[in-house]
């Protein structure tokens, strides 16, 4: 059972969110929070696989408690569920460690897959936001990027990963088990030297097109 902290200043968006999470039978909600020092002392006390996690919020800010809770367990999982979809909040949340962005007109069906993905390793966003990361990042001067050897099977995994596609999508997608999915895409990000997901998709636009 995946467990589930709640962060939302409006106690109608966490029912909401607690109603759709605990009609699923492998996810369950541990515990709710208003602000963000409610939620940094709840995640410290509750220790969930995953904290769902608002970005404007009184007192100490969704971006703020995010910092605080991965400095203390770096192996925590943030999930950014708000209103804006804006670089303004992007980045910084980014920054201080969320494992994934999504805005609050997203699919149910959606937000319940991000959260099991989340949990599962993956670095997820909206195809709209992801977009602009890659865009944002070609913009950028930058220098030549090395074309390490990929076998076929890996640039058939790199060009999922570019398009958004989470561990399972690529295991069904390519007849594979997902933890030959981990295998490849662990490779991948030693080969091109880069550290997560949104990266390795940079990578990938860059060398295979967009």
């Amino acid at each position: 059972m995946i467990t589930v902290l709640l962060v939302d200043d409006q106690r109608l968006v966490r029912a909401g969110l607690r109603m759709l999470i605990e009609d699923t039978t492998d996810l369950t909600v541990v515990g709710e929070a208003a602000d963000g020092v409610e939620a940094v002392r709840l995640f410290t006390e509750l220790a969930p696989d995953l904290v769902v996690m608002d970005l404007r919020m009184p007192g100490l800010d969704g971006v703020a408690a995010t910092r605080q809770i991965l400095a203390t367990s770096p192996r925590a999982k943030v999930l950014v569920l708000t209103t804006f979809d804006d670089d303004e909040h992007l980045f910084p949340a980014l920054a201080a460690g969320a494992a994934g962005y999504f805005v609050k007109d997203t699919e149910p069906a959606v937000l319940l897959d991000a959260i099991r993905r989340t949990v599962d390793g993956d670095l997820l966003f909206s195809p709209a936001l992801l977009r602009r990361l890659v865009d944002r990042a070609l913009a950028a001067p930058s220098a030549p990027v090395p074309t390490p050897d990929l076998t076929p099977r890996e640039l058939d995994v790199l060009r999922l990963v570019a398009q958004g596609y989470g561990n399972q999508e690529i295991a069904d997608r390519l007849h594979l088990g997902v933890s030959t999915v981990k295998t490849h895409i662990a490779n991948l990000l030693g080969k091109t030297g880069t550290d997560n997901r949104v990266r390795l998709a940079v990578y990938a636009a860059e060398v295979l097109g967009r």
